[in-house]
């Protein structure tokens, strides 16, 4: 059984003003290239598959175009999840989505609904999955009034703990039920969408437990012979554990990703457990770069980064200005610098120095750096209010966002 894991592709996003589509269309299709070169059987995507609650119409056209594809090349798709993805979203497709080889979870809710059996290119079962996508804190966990942070902490690991136990027990009844009627054991995986202990991250990945839990212990994952995670734009095994793996997003979704190379996993299984696992490196498919200098090394760097980009591609630019940054006129300074080359700059940052560190750290976020969504939610944090009105605010808001985005293209 060969399964091609990824995560976090962050469908409709809009870096900085610009929208990704032309990068995710190309990921599509030098994804279904790769599938079919490595024979691939199932594709696993481990959770944030669209950016926002309310995607625009041409993230969902990419979402439907994938499955439909993976369903040409008899390959099987398990999505999952995140903590960007509506339930509700998800969920509206679910049983449509079935007909067409594709399995939904969209969330932690049903243990039992949590395991499901990917089939090999033969139609033949190839591996039991506990396909767990990321868990709500109020769907494995009821909040108890005067625990302390650390109560709540320990509270939400062991639930998290139990839940994946749960799932665990169930998968293995399942795949001890098939075992009889196969005549063989099948591998059996595990999915999550969390950040563990020791991951190492990037700006443009949220704090999902927001003052309830940093980071879920390896230890406390059950045996499964694969543990596919995301969240984390970094690839990386964890822990030392090459069974335990971070796919990373595969495309760079902030300028501190750039110097990461971007790679989708291949994950060999057989009776006996985790054969291999085999990076895929992934194109870059838009280029970004950082660059920092004063005036005089920033038009040298400039220059030298817009040979990477075309008239129909330029190059997307982050430039920090050293020495310089007093200058009141430094964007059109900056402007002036990128005029006739293939670059635009999305950023510019101004490096103070250690003297002013400390006043910045407080301030180390720009609205450039924040989705709308963001903001509102930071907003609505700050106000006490019931869930379901919490909820219903949320939900209209991202409905307005969504139709004012879908208008603007």
């Amino acid at each position: 059984m060969r399964i091609l894991h990824t995560s976090d592709w962050h469908l409709g996003q809009h870096f900085m003003g610009k929208s990704r589509q032309v990068e995710h269309q190309a990921l599509i299709d030098w994804l279904l290239e790769k599938v079919a070169e490595h024979k691939v059987d199932a594709v696993l995507i481990a959770g944030d598959i669209f950016d926002t609650g309310a995607p625009p119409s041409y993230a969902r056209e990419l979402y439907s175009q994938l499955v439909v594809r993976l369903r040409e090349a008899h390959v099987g798709l398990l999505l999952l999840g995140g903590n960007h993805d509506s339930v509700a979203v998800l969920d509206e497709s679910r049983a449509l989505l079935a007909c067409l080889g594709t399995t939904v979870v969209a969330a932690a809710t049903d243990p039992a609904g949590q395991v499901c059996v990917l089939p090999r290119r033969d139609g033949e079962a190839g591996c039991v999955v506990c396909a767990i996508p990321f868990i709500r804190p109020r769907d494995v966990l009821f909040s108890q009034a005067g625990q302390s942070a650390e109560e709540k902490q320990v509270s939400l690991q062991i639930a998290i703990k139990t839940h994946y136990q749960t799932v665990f027990d169930a998968a293995i009844t399942r795949r001890t039920a098939l075992a009889a009627d196969l005549g063989r054991t099948l591998p059996l995986i595990a999915t999550g969408h969390l950040t563990t202990v020791g991951a190492s991250a990037s700006e443009s990945v949220r704090e999902i437990y927001v003052g309830a839990l940093e980071a879920f212990p390896t230890n406390a994952f059950p045996p499964a012979d694969y543990i596919a995670l995301g969240h984390i734009h970094r690839p990386q095994p964890v822990g030392g554990q090459e069974h335990i793996r971070y796919s990373g997003s595969p495309i760079p979704l902030s300028f501190d990703e750039t110097r990461q190379q971007k790679e989708v996993l291949l994950v060999d299984l057989g009776a006996d457990g985790l054969k291999s696992v085999t990076p895929l490196p992934v194109p870059c498919f838009q280029a970004l770069i950082c660059i920092s200098g004063n005036l005089l090394e920033l038009k040298a760097a400039i220059a030298a980064a817009a040979s990477e980009g075309t008239a129909a591609k330029p190059v997307w630019l982050e430039v920090t200005v050293k020495e310089d940054d007093y200058l009141i006129d430094l964007p059109a300074r900056i402007e002036a610098l990128t005029e006739g080359l293939h670059v635009e700059v999305l950023r510019i940052r101004r490096d103070r120095g250690s003297a002013v560190a400390r006043l910045e750290a407080k301030v180390s976020e720009t609205l450039d750096e924040l989705t709308p969504a963001d903001v509102f939610a930071r907003r609505l944090a700050q106000e006490e209010l019931a869930d379901d009105l919490e909820a219903a605010l949320t939900e209209r808001y991202t409905a307005i966002v969504a139709e004012l985005q879908d208008a603007a293209q």
